[in-house]
């Protein structure tokens, strides 16, 4: 079985993420603290997929789910799980669905695990 990270095409540092989003490193951990976008650390290096950056704007329906997955119980590395592990309902990974505008859809399926 793969690992569900590993569909992520390319990874950005926060300074890469910087400067697509055209502010300082510390802003961009700030987002990050705030659930604007997500990261893992890779030997000790922060890296946030590079999908999750749309016209130089983090998605802005990724924070909300977020915070639903994590209301639901789940940590924060099983929520980031979770949004790249397909899902047969969207028949598709969930943060691809969030991507192509389907918010509505995603956040039900994640308000109904807490069920």
């Amino acid at each position: 079985m793969t690992e569900p990270l590993d569909q992520v095409s390319s990874w950005l540092t926060v300074i890469e993420a910087g400067e697509l989003l055209g502010i300082q490193p510390g802003k961009v951990r700030r987002l990050i603290e705030e659930h604007h976008l997500i990261a893992i650390k890779r030997d000790r290096v922060q890296l946030i997929p590079a999908e999750l950056i749309i016209d130089g704007e983090p998605l802005a329906s990724l924070r909300g789910t977020i915070v639903v997955l994590l209301d639901d119980g789940f940590t924060l590395g099983g929520a980031i799980k979770w949004l790249y592990t397909v899902e047969e309902s969207l028949q598709t990974t969930p943060i691809q669905a969030l991507i192509s505008g389907r918010k509505a859809e995603v956040r039900r399926l994640a308000q109904a695990l807490a069920l």
